[in-house]
């Protein structure tokens, strides 16, 4: 690495180095914050960074921008001023050097674990302030940045490694000839991949490493078994980077891309990876293997395996199965993330069309194709691999400084994305507002001028994605003529369906000769058939743009045969011709989407408006639409079909979108309420004008819809029923409905509250609207269906159970009088913030849990919401804090379990390092209950889920597949198991 090289004839201090800054957004808050810090700061301090940041503007400038913009960064100068002193005042390239010589030093002296995580915390928190400023002041480009951050990544990685192996050297546990330097000769090969191997960290990465182990190399003591000691010590290297003390973390970590991870030891021995990639190893984990690079331990043996993984990643010829493999591997990148629209709002820089991503592909494939037969294409950093490709005219020159351009812009974007709150995020804000802050912190004048740029960019390199095929014999510009229906005997018709990329020509021209038949019900009518025969062509051209073209025809004969009127549907495919690959993926990953579409073709119609692909709908957009669905409603019956009508569309379009990875989980869990909420409220009120026609009004009532569950906290699902209860109130004088049907009180609530569940639950043609679970009212079934105001609030202050107390803390009303709302709000924060005996408490949510886990089980890891260590202990632990502090500190309450955690530790009663592991693990949880909610009826079983789900929850978890989406839940549900009992277990 080379991050302190450039720049060297500059002795300026950094203050003074500074080019650009931030623009100001509020800047009176920026002005008050620093002039309150400053005010803090011992007088000669304060006179000190006055005088550095009065005499440099852009210093000044900055300075005011991250007190405005950047929490964390803030945070590291107001927590050590001396520190941020230093860094505003050095040199940076030399003080980067000496940051990581200093560190060396220290790791090497350190007694104990503690001191060398102390030491590498240190050393990342002011690297990554000097980094930033030098990012943010315009002093570094892109690749010295990138640089800089890779190198204190590969200096950590060294110092833990190093600290390791030397104390397995005291135990006599590991012989060597240099006790300096134990990992010399030792078998430990610990890769860098992906960034770090190319030296392109960004600002917030987790560092993703391989740790293999050659036992013929490394020399242990006879009574030392090699597997588990060198599993121990990638564990170890873990914990020394990853673990969250008073000082921070060093850098995440993830074990993850070594072969088979759910069925591998943290380390595995060189002879099984050889063996496995031999074997076993797939596209991405040759591409993968691109920027791997030897980081730490025995450097040579590193380099050895490499050399012996080289024919695995390099192939020596441009075979028809290269070409496949890379043409699949563009497929699964693509994954419909956004493909139909870029946006700004929201936007994923990284994976979102005209990403990142989609630049390392560009230049990955092309290395993958060739560098076989051209040794130079076998580069690591992806600008130099650019630089290689237009040199030897693999690409023009203007191509590769258009992308090279984007991807400095882009990686520019995400630094400053992650330099917010250093979180591994890549997604710009999703509001305008917040649009318009980041383009401040990012030095625009306004969101439009940063928007102009971002779009030429994206625009720019998915153009250059998309032709990247262009001339592929996989997608030829205009098909043969061949006669589809001529069945698997006909030379034409199966080369064309190879050509096109089918794995199984013959079964598919088995397929495609029934269609052609008209055997289908679908196809009954001639003039739908005679439509159907001429979609065929473009139809099997879509199917063969799926992830698995052949698995794409299988699901869609299914759909056909399901199918009972096929014109419609027919008609919007064959004009929409780039829907039909979606269409695929929702048949193949999602029967219960495909069976609404099958019934339903209709719905398909939100799936080619040009907005689908765009910014989720908000709540004002949603409520519009619906307004408008009914507008010309004539009857109650009209009214409930087209309610449904519109909840299954909205289901349909969300689903679809998880699908197809284009919203996050969070963004469907919201897309979903709001959804629910605009129904409910619609329901709301017309039940309530319905019900008043038929027996008049008491005399003040009131009536309000409280959401609880999932509904409540704002994390619903594609399959998650309402829990509601209905409160309400009256003038108890006047206890009499003036109707010319009269009812009483009580019995007026309870009639209109069994209306209103009708409303929901009567199945129409179009099913029903939602499934309505009233049990956690007072006292549950045995309780009244609706319930008075003032005796809800006595049942919660002497009767209910701690359990319904943890319940309520989800509890938003979500329907009603503004005013009936207040009150019941503050009756819901009065009860949660009554002092409770913490020792009463933990014992019933231990108790409670293992009723839970005696009646449902808690053994299967996919059952995540059961699983020890699953969602069912993440809330628990979020009601129980807030259970038990919410009297002392209110601000912990919040109905959404991931707000909670925030609101935990910046009250300070839960710790940093706790919440970095349950906040991630609520977010894994989310993002595959969302697809699990989606695709699955049963029981979720690895063993037997299809391809294309398996593909769907590989990317919803994030991870190169499914082998690490199930090492990692593993990984976790242990960890949140552990933080659980622990907290249970810490009583005063």
């Amino acid at each position: 690495m080379t991050s302190a090289s450039a720049g060297a004839a500059d002795s300026r201090p950094l203050a003074a180095r500074f080019v650009t800054n931030p623009t100001p957004f509020a800047p009176d808050q920026a002005q008050q914050r620093v002039a309150g810090w400053l005010a803090d700061l011992p007088g000669e301090d304060a006179g000190v960074w006055r005088a550095v940041i009065d005499g440099h503007s852009h210093a000044n400038a900055i300075l005011h921008g991250i007190a405005e913009f950047s929490p964390y960064l803030f945070d590291l100068i107001r927590l050590d001023p001396a520190r941020g002193l230093r860094v505003f005042t050095c040199r940076p390239e030399d003080h980067m050097t000496a940051l990581i010589a200093q560190a060396r030093n220290e790791a090497a002296a350190a007694a104990d674990e503690a001191s060398v995580m102390q030491v590498l915390r240190r050393l990342k928190a002011e690297a990554a302030l000097l980094i930033a400023l030098c990012d943010i002041g315009g002093v570094w480009p892109v690749g010295q940045v990138t640089s800089a951050l890779t190198d204190v990544a590969v200096t950590s990685v060294q110092c833990a490694v190093r600290f390791l192996l030397s104390q397995e050297v005291e135990r006599g546990r590991l012989l060597t000839k240099d006790p300096q330097h134990p990992e010399e000769g030792s078998g430990l090969i610990v890769l860098a991949m992906g960034k770090m191997g190319a030296g392109e960290l960004n600002f917030s990465s987790d560092i993703d490493l391989i740790v293999f182990y050659d036992p013929d190399k490394g020399q242990l003591s006879e009574s030392v078994e090699a597997s588990p000691f060198f599993a121990r010590l990638a564990q170890g290297i873990a914990r020394l980077l990853q673990q969250r003390t008073g000082d921070g973390y060093v850098f995440r970590v993830d074990l993850r891309l070594r072969p088979d991870p759910a069925s591998t030891p943290a380390a595995v021995s060189v002879e099984a990876a050889l063996h496995y990639y031999e074997r076993e190893g797939r596209t991405w984990e040759r591409a993968a293997m691109i920027k791997a690079r030897p980081c730490a331990g025995d450097l040579a043996s590193g380099d050895a395996l490499l050399s012996e993984i080289s024919p695995f990643v390099w192939r020596k010829h441009l075979d028809f199965a290269a070409l496949t493999d890379v043409h699949d591997m563009k497929r699964q990148m693509q994954s419909f993330r956004g493909q139909s629209e870029i946006s700004v709002e929201g936007h994923n820089v990284k994976v979102g069309r005209g990403g990142i991503r989609e630049i390392e592909f560009f230049a990955q494939t092309q290395q993958l194709i060739a560098g076989g037969r051209h040794p130079e294409l076998r580069v690591r950093p992806t600008l130099m691999a650019l630089d290689i490709l237009a040199a030897n005219n693999w690409i023009a020159q203007g191509v590769r400084e258009e992308l090279a351009s984007a991807y400095e812009f882009l990686r520019r974007v995400e630094h400053r994305i992650q330099m917010v709150a250093d979180e591994q995020t890549h997604t710009l804000p999703a509001d305008r507002e917040g649009i318009e802050r980041f383009a401040r912190f990012f030095g625009y004048a306004d969101r439009a001028s940063f928007a102009a740029d971002l779009l030429r960019h994206l625009n720019c390199v998915q153009g250059h994605y998309e032709r990247l095929f262009e001339g592929d014999p996989t997608e030829p510009e205009k098909a043969p003529d061949v006669d589809y229906g001529a069945g698997p005997d006909d030379a034409r018709l199966l080369d064309q369906l190879r050509r096109l990329g089918f794995k199984t020509p013959r079964t598919v021209a088995e397929t495609v000769q029934h269609w052609m038949a008209g055997e289908y019900r679908a196809l009954k009518v001639e003039s739908t058939r005679e439509a159907f025969r001429e979609f065929v062509p473009n139809l099997l051209r879509g199917l063969s743009r799926a992830e698995y073209p052949d698995a794409a025809v299988n699901e869609f004969d299914r759909f056909l045969q399901a199918l009972t009127r096929g014109g419609r549907l027919i008609s919007l495919l064959a004009q929409n011709k780039d829907v039909v690959a979606l269409v695929a993926l929702i048949l193949g990953a999602a029967p219960r989407l495909g069976d609404m579409l099958a019934r339903h073709p209709q719905i398909m119609d939100g799936l080619i408006d040009p907005r689908f692909f765009g910014a989720m709908p908000d709540r004002d957009e949603l409520s519009a639409r619906l307004t408008a669905t009914l507008a010309d409603a004539d009857s109650y019956e009209e009214f409930l079909d087209r309610l449904r009508m519109f909840g299954q569309e909205s289901l349909f379009l969300t689903g679809t979108r998880i699908l197809s990875g284009t919203v996050s989980a969070q963004q469907a869990s919201t897309a979903f309420g709001d959804v629910a909420e605009g129904i409910v409220h619609t329901v709301h009120d017309l039940t309530a004008r319905q019900f008043a026609e038929q027996h008049g009004l008491i005399k003040g009532q009131q009536t309000a819809i409280l959401a609880m569950g999932k509904l409540g906290g704002r994390e619903m699902t594609a399959s998650s029923d309402l829990d509601l209860i209905l409160i309400y109130d009256f003038d108890h004088d006047h206890p009499d409905s003036d109707g010319s049907r009269s009812l009483h009180g009580a019995q007026y609530f309870a009639r209109y509250t069994q209306r209103l569940i009708s409303a929901f639950t009567t199945r129409t043609n179009y099913g029903v609207l939602y499934d309505i679970d009233m049990r956690l009212r007072p006292s549950g079934r045995a309780g009244p269906v609706a319930t008075r105001l003032d005796a809800f609030a006595d049942y919660q202050d002497n009767e209910a159970w701690t359990w319904e107390h943890m319940a309520l803390t989800r509890a938003r009303v979500i329907s009603g009088p503004p005013d009936f709302q207040k009150q019941i709000e503050e009756l819901i924060a009065r009860v949660l913030m009554r002092p409770r005996d913490i020792h009463i408490i933990a014992n019933d949510v231990l108790e409670m849990r293992k009723a839970v886990a005696d009646e449902k089980g808690e053994n299967d890891i996919w059952d995540l919401k059961y699983a020890a260590g699953g969602i069912v202990d993440i809330e628990f632990l979020a009601q129980y804090l807030q259970l038990i502090h919410a009297a002392e500190k209110p601000g912990i309450l919040n109905v959404n379990t991931m707000q909670v955690y925030d609101n935990a530790v910046k009250l300070g009663v839960l710790a940093s390092s706790d919440a970095e592991i349950l906040r991630p693990a609520a977010r894994l949880y989310q993002n595959l209950t969302q697809v699990l909610r989606l695709c699955v009826s049963e029981k979720f079983k690895p063993d037997t889920a299809g391809e294309d789900l398996l593909r769907v929850m590989t990317r919803a978890a994030d991870a190169p597949d499914f082998s690490a989406v199930e090492a990692r839940l593993r990984e976790t549900q242990a960890e949140v198991r552990e933080i659980f009992l622990k907290l249970m277990q810490a009583r005063p």
